[in-house]
Formats: C-alpha cells, structure tokens, sequence
C-alpha cells in the first residue's frame, strides 16, 4: 500500500524467479540494479536532496569497485541498504534480495497465533483489559478483529495496550483503534502523511482523524507498553495517543522509523523499499523519525507491564485490587493474571474468497482485471503492479486447483494454487460486499509476499 509508517503492506512484487535460488550475481546485473535504483530514488523518494545524495553514493561505490567481491544477491542487497541509510538516515529505506544463499539453520520458536496482528486479548485480574498487538494490518481484517477484541474488553476497567512487540502497518489501521479511545461525537486529528509527487518538487498531505463508529473506551485510562522494537505503524500509535494525552507509555524510547513509502520492483529478483513520505503530527508539527518516541514513564521492558499495572491499581484498596499489587510486586509476566483468555482466531476462509482468487489471478493473467470488484487502494496498486503481475502469471497457464490452506497472521485467507505451469500462494481478503481489500502472490517456495 502507499500509505505505510513502516511497512504497512509491502507493495514489493517478487515476480516468479527466472533465476533459481542462489545464482551468482554478474557484474552486469549489479551495474543494472544501481542504475535502477538512482533513477527510483530521483523519482520517488521524499527528500530530493537526500535522493541525489543517495544515488552518487551507490554510483561512487559502484564505481570504486566496492561490490565488485559481492556474488550473493542477499549480500549485495544488504551492502546496498547500508550504503543508502549512511547518506539518508532512513530505517525504512532498504533494498530486498527475493532469493540468494539460504541463511543458516537456526532454531527459532514458531509464532504466536495471532488475529490480523492481535495475539492476546486477555481480562486480568483487577478488571483490567490486555491486549497483545503485533502490527497493524490492512483495514479490512484489522477492523474486524479490532471490533471483536474491543467488545469482548469493553466492560474492563481500564487498559494496558503492549506495543513492545509492534513492527507497524497501515495508518488506516492505526486510526481505526486510536478511535475507540476518544469521544465519538468530537473527531480528533491524530496524523498527517505529506506524500512526494513523483517526479516533482510538489506535495500533498492526507490527514487521519478519529472515527465515530468505534469509540466504546473513550473514558477509561489507556496504558501503552513500548520497547526498542516498537517500529514504524506501531510508533505512530504511540506518539498519536501520548500527544493527544490519551494513553500513559510505559518503556523504552522506539526504534524510530517514521516515513511511509512502499516496495517497487527493480528487476525480477531485486526490488526496493522507498520511503515517498513523511509523518507530521499536527500538534507538535514533529516526527519520530530518528529519535523515536520517548515513553512517560522509562523503565526496562520487561518491567513495563508491572510499572503499567501498579500505576493502574495505586488508588484502589479494594481486595481484588490489593491481592494483584501483591503479587505484581514479584512478577513481570501477564500470564500469572490473566481471568480469561478472549482471543478469537478465524480458521475459516471468508465466503467467496476462492472465488476470488481464482478470478482475480485470470483476469491478472489477461490484463484485465475488475477494478469494480477492488477497494479503491487495491485498484491504485493492481494498476501500478498489472505490467509485470501479467507477465508472470499469464506464463504460469491455467488454473488447475485451488486449495485452502489456512488464515494467515495477517487476517487474509492464504490458498494454494496449481497451474499448468506452476505453483503459487495467495493471500486475499474479501470483504462483505464481496470486493477484494487486499492480496498477494508469491511462489510457492518463497518467504516473500507481492503484497497488492
């Protein structure tokens, strides 16, 4: 999507590879992807001066013989990131390599089951909401889920809101849960993103304020749980309520990536992120970009939730609310006060959604696709992605079967295809009024979604 603080949807496409995993790089080929990337730059990134900066530095580097040892793809990316973030001090500025040599073995313990970016909703004792937030994905199945997890807390008495975790995601997300915590009858301006035309000198601003239909938590106290890892989407959350001296942040400063942009292929196995924005919030007429945002209360992370949960229950004497300060004075952990576990995970797909995805991949492979059956942000970025979305699928032949597999962490319905020529996955989420609010394709035997 355009509009992300972080990455909100990775617009990246990772076409199907016509080069298999771990071919070496030629000489050619990287000269290609520099020069690709100065002009992307020029065009699109929101500082101008900074992009000129940033395409002599890769050119100079070039130039020197600087990447002249590098034959890994994903070495040769991450050199490229490094070169661009020393000239722009951007954290969301970064080149992807969609295949090079397979990273180590290393043994990492599976993800949590998560909801379009929820992975608890608890009621503790004491009354008190929690809600475990891992990103913000799109609006379609994060307002879902946000709705379910406010509801079922909405009788609590106050909320703790652990943001410590929280990679970012779509603005649009981001305001859909600030506004069930202001008064619904008084809309607030929580953020504006100040977007580059491409090509230009020009900008223009899209402002976020609070909407009416949500606000059911608008009078109870809110806490925020940060650490280093809170990033992008998930600062802006922070920064927007702590502005709006809506929430009390508990924590550590954030890691301080600010500026909204999105993926573009540079060549069927390179593509970039490029920041072509940045945030503003109205009142201080600040970022976070670089510093982060600073918590009220600073303490390590893991004491965050133990400092949230004393301040909450300071002026309680009642009996419930004392044997919780008891034994929160020993632990740091939520799972010793949780009374019920409210987390409702969907594992079946959406009606219609395998319809979907079989039309859609047929009209993408015709050039065709009904912009009708969209959401106005799907229809913008199907229109950006059609050239090289047709010339990959429509190599891949008809359709043969397309198979559920499962309800991805990202609250999209993830299904298995098989073409004459191929297999695939794709992500997709219908909405009620059965038009697609967001979709991927990767090949089957990638990591990396073409978010669209």
């Amino acid at each position: 999507m355009k509009r992300c603080t972080c990455l909100l949807l990775v617009t990246l496409l990772t076409s199907v590879p016509a080069m298999a995993q771990g071919t070496l790089l030629e000489k050619s080929e990287k000269e290609a992807v520099v020069e690709k990337v100065g002009e992307l730059l020029t065009v699109h990134y929101v500082f101008p001066d900074r992009a000129a900066l940033a395409k002599a530095k890769i050119a100079s580097a070039l130039a020197a013989g600087d990447y002249d040892e590098i034959a890994d793809p994903t070495a040769f990316a991450q050199r490229m990131t490094a070169d661009l973030q020393a000239v722009t001090h951007d954290k969301h500025m970064r080149v992807f390599a969609a295949f090079g040599q397979a990273p180590p073995p290393v043994a990492m313990p599976p993800p949590p089951p998560s909801n379009a970016g929820f992975a608890r909703v608890d009621r503790l004792k004491g009354n008190i909401g929690y809600i475990k937030l891992l990103n913000f994905p799109g609006p379609g199945p994060f307002d879902l889920a946000a709705d379910q997890a406010m509801a079922d807390l909405a009788s609590t008495d106050a909320l703790i809101i652990d943001m410590r975790d929280n990679g970012g995601g779509s603005p649009e997300s981001v305001t859909y849960l600030c506004s069930f915590l202001f008064d619904p009858k008084t809309p607030v301006h929580i953020n504006d993103l100040i977007f580059r035309k491409p090509g230009t000198n020009e900008f223009t601003t899209t402002q976020f304020w609070t909407r009416p239909e949500a606000a059911t938590y608008y009078k109870k106290p809110v806490y925020l749980l940060t650490s280093k890892r809170t990033f992008s989407g998930g600062e802006e959350f922070v920064n927007d309520l702590k502005v709006q001296k809506r929430a009390k942040v508990y924590g550590e400063t954030t890691g301080g990536g600010a500026n909204p942009g999105g993926g573009m292929p540079i060549d069927p196995r390179f593509g970039i992120f490029i920041p072509n924005g940045r945030a503003e919030n109205p009142v201080t007429k600040t970022s976070w970009e670089g510093t982060g945002v600073t918590p009220d209360v600073a303490v390590d992370e893991k004491q965050a939730f133990q400092a949230a949960v004393l301040d909450i229950l300071r002026k309680r004497n009642d009996a419930p609310a004392a044997a919780v300060r008891r034994d929160v004075a020993t632990q740091i952990d939520v799972d010793p006060f949780v009374d019920a576990h409210l987390l409702k995970i969907r594992t079946a797909a959406l009606p219609g959604s395998a319809e979907a995805v079989r039309r859609n991949l047929e009209e993408l492979a015709r050039g065709a696709p009904n912009y009708d059956l969209m959401t106005a942000d799907l229809a913008n970025v199907t229109r950006a992605q059609l050239p090289m979305l047709q010339a990959d699928i429509s190599k891949l032949g008809a359709i043969k079967t397309v198979t559920f597999n499962s309800v991805g962490p990202a609250g999209l319905d993830v299904y298995d295809v098989t073409l004459a020529n191929g297999v695939i996955q794709c992500g997709i989420f219908v909405t009620p009024d059965g038009k697609i609010a967001s979709a991927w394709i990767r090949p089957a035997t990638t990591s990396m979604p073409a978010t669209r």
